[in-house]
């Protein structure tokens, strides 16, 4: 029995010393022997880099598009600015067939030198004639590439550039594409001038010619080369510009002679100009020459003249503007209204007489060192009537003058179809020291009669309190408004002065670009930058 329970034992010893050798000693060693416990763990590797971000610089267009002009476009390689590179696609000197510029992502157009929409067709419609239509698709960039680039649209031709409050169409400089403008630049190139056929004065093709007749024609200010408008046609069509912006014009193409932002020369009340923003044109910021187009909304900032030039017999209705001079440099008048385009005293008993018709108005002046010595500046025998402004002036605001023996700015004159004094209604002005001045053969006080008119609301020791510039506040809510249809019935009726109601009343925002000299809030772009086609 021992025997048997001995050798029990040796074989149960012996099952157990295998069973432990088969677990092997990395995993379980014996106490005291000096061994570890190991654990394995495997670790994930590195996430890869995030890929690097998308480049927001605009590249090129592939090339440029087909248009229907026989001409087509010069395809100029790139060009590049602090926003990207674009392809840049030059105009014909001359459209002669109806074409369009498409709006192309990476792709701008540019202006050679003079570009014109059609030739002169004359100062009156003849039958065959076929009119060149130049149309502009919104959110279009176009340059000047050089000083005496500009756009002209002939008489009997129309151009339809029609952006959006999203997408307005931009007219400006080639340094404005590459990034070099500031706040004080200007006069880059030329600028858009419309021509038509409607009744202007001042007749300098055909010196004997009528006035307001159809063989009373002028040469285009600054012109060298031929660029005629006037005629007898005063519901002339020479299209619509709408949205749009024109930047750091006013190049001198001759003499003493400039191109403004806006010209128009004889154009027609068919023709359509509104939502149009006009930036540091080194001379005007709107000249119109004549005609008898009505033209509405308006921004006019940093114009190195005057804002608003009228004369040569402009008979039009203009509401809806708001003006904002520089502090310094040229910065001149923001009204300068003349009858004729020259002084003489037979220039200035021509009919038709410039007659101004302007409603709803803000302007901010700013240069105390204005060379008219006021912010508003009529002579010439003009007639105006203005309904619901808003001036501000560190100079006075007002100044009439005559020449010596013309006939009177403040008498009326049947004869030579003049209405009378100057007309203001529900204008409100805050002024320098002296608020309405002496000008050429007025005196301050015979101006000042003319101003204020009992019973009509005006007055000239206002005190603003625009917000943002040119936003109404409190104490233009609080003056009293006249219904513009008083004046003319193709005016809107509005029930407040000035051009901005309120706060909500934001009909500038979006297609204007902002300066120092104006801020027209977030939505819209600076104007040193491109917008991206």
């Amino acid at each position: 029995m021992q025997t048997l329970e001995k050798h029990r034992n040796l074989l149960f010893l012996a099952a157990s010393v295998a069973v432990l050798a088969g677990c092997g000693s990395e995993e379980i060693a014996s106490p005291g022997s000096g061994g570890n416990v190991t654990v394995n763990i495997t670790t994930p590797p590195p996430p890869p880099p995030p890929p690097p971000p998308a480049s927001t610089l605009v590249t090129p267009a592939p090339g440029c598009p087909t248009i229907d002009d026989s001409a087509g476009l010069r395809d100029l390689g790139t060009i590049t600015g602090p926003t990207g590179t674009y392809r840049n696609c030059e105009l014909p000197s001359r459209f002669t067939r109806s074409s369009t510029l498409t709006r192309i992502p990476g792709l701008l157009y540019s202006l050679g030198g003079r570009v014109d929409v059609g030739n002169d067709l004359g100062a009156a419609a003849a039958s065959g004639q076929t009119a060149v239509v130049l149309t502009i698709q919104p959110g279009v960039v176009i340059f000047g590439s050089t000083g005496t680039s500009w756009l002209h649209v002939n008489r009997g031709n129309r151009i339809s550039a029609v952006g959006t409050a999203t997408a307005p169409i931009v007219f400006t400089s080639r340094d404005n594409i590459l990034g070099l403008t500031t706040d004080d630049s200007q006069g880059q190139w030329g600028g858009v001038v419309l021509s038509g056929r409607a009744p202007i004065t001042d007749c300098t093709i055909a010196t004997n010619a009528t006035p307001g007749s159809v063989n009373c024609e002028r040469q285009v200010e600054g012109a060298t080369d031929p660029a005629i408008y006037g005629g007898a046609t005063a519901n002339d069509n020479s299209g619509t510009l709408r949205y749009v912006q024109i930047r750091y014009s006013g190049y001198v193409l001759s003499g003493n002679s400039e191109l403004q932002a806006l010209t128009t020369g004889g154009v027609g009340s068919g023709t359509s100009i509104s939502y149009v923003q006009l930036h540091n044109s080194s001379d005007d910021g709107l000249e119109f020459f004549g005609g008898s187009h009505n033209a509405t909304r308006f921004v006019i900032t940093g114009a190195d003249d005057d804002s608003v030039d009228l004369d040569v017999g402009y008979r039009g209705l203009i509401q809806y503007v708001i003006a904002v001079q520089k502090t310094s440099g040229g910065a001149d008048s923001m009204i300068e209204l003349d009858s004729p385009g020259t002084t003489a005293t037979t220039s200035e008993t021509q009919q038709p007489r410039t007659f101004m018709k302007l409603a709803n108005f803000t302007f901010v002046h700013r240069n105390s060192a204005s060379g008219n010595g006021a912010a508003m500046r009529f002579r010439g025998a003009a007639d105006a009537s203005l309904v619901n402004g808003v001036v501000v002036s560190p100079i006075a605001c007002l100044r009439l003058d005559n020449t010596a023996t013309g006939p009177s700015i403040l008498t009326a004159n049947a004869d030579i179809g003049k209405v009378g004094a100057p007309a203001f209604r529900s204008v409100a002005m805050q002024c320098g020291a002296t608020a309405i001045r002496a000008g050429d053969n007025i005196t301050a006080a015979q101006a000042d009669a003319a101003f204020n008119v009992a019973g009509n609301n005006n007055i000239s020791t206002f005190t603003a309190s625009l917000t943002g510039g040119f936003v109404n506040g409190a104490n233009e809510t609080a003056r009293a408004a006249t219904d513009p249809k008083t004046v003319d019935a193709g005016f809107e009726t509005t029930t407040y002065i000035g051009a901005v109601k309120d706060a909500a009343d934001t009909w500038y925002a979006g297609w204007t670009c902002n300066s120092g000299t104006a801020n027209f809030g977030t939505t819209g772009t600076a104007c040193t930058a491109v917008p991206r086609p």
